[in-house]
């Protein structure tokens, strides 16, 4: 069978113009998948505040002498009131149930305001309670911003957040997966 140049001609062009219409037909039609993570990743990561805090026997404390591990921040009112109490409850539950990983992650609070620590805050062993000293007011950020837990990584850098009322599974489904995926901390 032989094909005349005009069907030669149209069978390459076809050729051509295939890809370009199979890429119209998939932007036109198919919805891409949302990202498979939970939270919002900041990009570019900011660097944890490098200030010292207080903790509350009154010793300095810095976000360095965490590095190496995974971050989980969160900042309130020193008083705790109900939001706050959701917030580093969640921390808590993350991470208990990252069972054998658990030992990669901290947790820190920030009150950041003058409010004396709520005595609440005590019960729950192993979580860093610091408050911003007197006088210092911190940029805004992972260290006082109540709208969002925060994750640093062991670099140092604050790379992710999540709404603070979010609950436990999302941070904890995202946490897995960083864990799972990250040589480092």
């Amino acid at each position: 069978m032989r094909l005349s140049s005009r069907a030669k001609m149209l069978l390459v062009v076809a050729i051509f113009a295939l890809p370009v219409v199979a890429s119209f037909v998939a932007w036109r039609f198919v919805r891409p998948q949302p990202t498979a993570n939970h939270g919002e990743l900041l990009l570019p990561p900011a660097t944890i505040t490098p200030h010292p805090l207080a903790r509350a026997g009154g010793e300095a404390f810095r976000f360095e002498a965490l590095r190496g591990k995974w971050i989980l921040v969160a900042s309130d009112s020193g008083a705790c009131p109900q939001a706050c109490q959701r917030k580093v409850t969640t921390l808590r539950q993350v991470r208990l149930a990252l069972g054998r990983d658990a030992a990669r992650v901290a947790r820190v609070f920030v009150a950041d305001d003058l409010e004396p620590a709520a005595p609440l805050l005590a019960t729950f062993d192993g979580m860093e309670v610091v408050r911003t000293p007197r006088g210092l007011v911190l940029p805004p950020g992972a260290a006082n911003d109540r709208a969002h837990v925060y994750l640093v990584d062991p670099h140092g850098n604050v790379m992710m957040r999540w709404v603070a009322g979010a609950g436990d599974k999302p941070v904890l489904q995202d946490l897995k997966r960083l864990l799972k995926a990250s040589q480092i901390g």
